[in-house]
């Protein structure tokens, strides 16, 4: 039963999709650590990145539950089905925070003091998409967190390639959730849910998601040339800007069948050839 349970758990948090971010936490890390972060330290990242993204889905599905009991696209989550209860799901929120907490702890000072400030924005997200438009930026920049948490992990400090870094991440997390945002058009526009291709249209909301990827790729850019990367990173990035492109040619505002390619598999390759290049990038100069 317990086993069962936690299926039903990591299907409802999507925990697969923790592929688009904790790649990007280790690049910041290695990058921050000159491509020789310690084993615990690259431990301690990977949990406080899994307590970090559980305890904001969970917080997620428990805010949006009666929302996502209307719309026919989540009305098989968990919690809109009961095969989870409310009390299970806050549980499981707490013990995430909670491994979140005791990760940091294990780092140094300033993650745990820079904690509030990361929580708040994970509980937010939530939230802004009752009241704005630009709700996926909140989204943005709660994931920036990853690559600019793992920095800080490392060096216990803020620079300026961690903040481009996570501006760049940032930039690609908000233009494929507005990508994503479009097939729930309809339904955001009938119930009053706010988000862009609600707000301006769905061939408006595309070319925005376009303009912040187009952002994300020169910003990506940006890092390598401030730390005087090689040109395997740069090949990364030129590799990143293909797929990104390849994203755009498989959506558009009359035709989203091939949505779910676009956000799941190529958004994952993305993330994971970034991190590659990365690090063959800081492994052979």
């Amino acid at each position: 039963m317990a086993c069962h349970k936690l299926k039903v758990f990591l299907e409802m948090i999507k925990f697969e999709h923790t592929i688009f971010a904790l790649p990007f936490a280790y690049l910041g890390a290695f990058l921050a650590a000159d491509g020789r972060p310690t084993l615990a330290q690259l431990v301690w990242i990977t949990l406080a990145m899994i307590g970090a993204r559980t305890a904001a889905m969970s917080l997620n599905r428990l805010i949006d539950r009666h929302i996502d009991a209307l719309n026919p696209r989540t009305a098989t989550r968990a919690l809109p089905r009961g095969l989870l209860s409310v009390a299970e799901v806050w549980l499981y929120t707490l013990l995430s925070f909670s491994l979140l907490f005791y990760a940091a702890w294990q780092l140094n000072w300033l993650c745990v003091q820079l904690l509030p400030i990361a929580v708040f924005i994970l509980m937010i997200y939530s939230y802004t998409k009752r009241w704005t438009w630009a709700c996926h930026l909140v989204l943005g920049l709660a994931d920036a967190l990853a690559p600019v948490g793992a920095w800080v992990a490392i060096r216990a400090a803020f620079d300026l390639p961690a903040i481009i870094l996570g501006l760049g991440m940032g930039s690609w997390v908000a233009g494929f959730d507005i990508i994503y945002a479009c097939q729930d058009y309809d339904f955001d526009r009938q119930h009053g849910v706010h988000s862009i291709p609600a707000r301006l249209g769905k061939a408006r909301g595309l070319a925005i998601a376009r303009c912040l990827h187009a952002g994300a790729i020169l910003m990506l850019a940006l890092v390598g040339a401030l730390l005087h990367l090689n040109w395997i990173y740069f090949l990364g990035v030129a590799l990143a800007a293909v797929i990104l492109i390849y994203e755009h040619r498989l959506v558009s505002p009359a035709d989203l069948s091939r949505l779910n390619l676009a956000f799941l598999n190529l958004n994952g390759y993305l993330s994971v050839l970034m991190f590659i290049f990365t690090f063959l990038a800081l492994t052979l100069r």
